[in-house]
């Protein structure tokens, strides 16, 4: 069937900013890094990304991922009361120094686990959802299989080196980018991974953020940093700029410093060389034959961003392509059309134009119906 082709050349939103010339790639010198954007799953950076390492703490994006879906699935609430075991208790590291039977409402222990990494409420939260650390683990591993997180093992849910199956907590730079990006996909973490300073029991113990970020990096949003002597000093840190939000990951740096600011140097530069931008289609309808109205209305079938440099922002172009018309009847999402996004010659994006709404087929009775009108109306 032929089509209906409409170009044009669109002002971008502000989101775009001003152009930038475009950079090149940034150096770091910690062992492995990775750079994302979290809208798009784009990888904007990386080096040795998939060389397998301990997370250290950074392991707790998966241990409050799945306390996250729990609670979206109703399995949890925020204002269950969670009991902290014996063995929760003696987790060492960072903590909240829980004592055995405590009891702390779930919400608080989420802030604990995210701003002061706190390794026993971490375990609490773990053997409150799956009765035992043991288990637990095993859901990590498996959602972890679930994303695509090939080159990640799980042995605890705090990344702690406290046992000798530590040296298998193994994980990688890209992996643990999955994993934040399905994370942020909760925007209810943010509440607690953007707090600098609060408290818990009722402002008797105080809570100060691990991640500096939060406090100098300007649209931190977190997420998640860690240390102990045999990972290094690791963090996935990330920060939401102009409506884009990126994650970058750093592990196995030398010091806290070199950390946060391998990972100032990877969000700065995704920030000032890309941008994303949301295509609309231009307003269209097409005819309908034998509908029981005369057109539909298309719509894009994927609002997605599209992601584009920035320094590319005058090139990109919208070309809408849509059938010159369909046979009745129509079903809401039946593929009308085409917009493709374009930046010069390449092709960034194609993009369905659907059926906004359903046209059912006209019966026998209405087709001779609107015949008679049209023959009276001719006649007149």
């Amino acid at each position: 069937m032929k089509k209906r082709i409409f170009a044009a050349i669109w002002t971008l939103p502000l989101l775009l900013c001003l152009a930038n010339p475009a950079k090149a790639a940034p150096e770091v010198s910690v062992p492995s890094a990775i750079l994302t954007e979290a809208a798009t799953g784009t990888v904007l950076f990386e080096k040795n990304a998939h060389e397998r390492l301990r997370p250290a703490s950074v392991t707790k994006i998966m241990t409050l991922l799945l306390v996250m879906e729990a609670i979206d699935a109703g399995q949890l609430g925020w204002d269950d009361v969670v009991t902290a075991s014996a063995a929760a208790c003696k987790k060492g590291g960072s903590q909240v120094y829980l004592a055995e039977g405590e009891q702390m409402r779930l919400d608080e222990m989420v802030k604990a686990v995210c701003v002061a990494s706190a390794n026993d409420c971490a375990a609490a939260l773990a053997e409150h959802l799956a009765g035992s650390e043991e288990a637990f683990v095993d859901k990590m591993n498996a959602r972890a299989a679930e994303l695509g997180m090939a080159d990640t093992h799980f042995v605890n849910c705090t990344g702690l080196d406290d046992d000798p199956a530590a040296k298998e907590h193994l994980t990688t730079a890209a992996d643990i980018a999955v994993m934040s990006r399905e994370l942020l996909k909760h925007d209810g973490i943010r509440k607690y991974t953007t707090i600098w300073t609060d408290s818990v029991r009722g402002g008797q113990f105080g809570l100060t953020n691990t991640n500096k970020l939060v406090r100098f990096y300007e649209g931190t949003t977190g997420l998640k940093t860690g240390y102990t002597s045999a990972a290094g000093h690791c963090v996935s840190a990330t920060a939401r700029r102009d409506g884009m939000e990126l994650i970058a990951v750093v592990l196995r740096a030398s010091s806290s410093p070199e950390r946060f600011e391998a990972a100032k140097t990877l969000l700065s530069y995704g920030f000032a060389n890309y941008a994303l931008c949301r295509p609309e289609a231009d307003a269209a309808e097409i005819p309908v034959v034998l509908g029981t109205q005369n057109t539909v209305r298309v719509e894009p079938e994927d609002g997605a961003p599209v992601l584009i440099e920035k320094a590319r922002k005058n090139q990109i172009a919208f070309e809408t392509a849509t059938d010159e018309s369909a046979s009745a009847p129509v079903a809401r999402g039946q593929r009308l059309g085409t917009l493709t996004v374009r930046a010069g010659e390449t092709v960034l994006k194609e993009i369905p134009l659907v059926a906004a709404e359903d046209v059912p087929r006209l019966g026998f009775g209405q087709v001779l119906l609107r015949l008679l009108k049209r023959v009276c109306c001719a006649e007149l």
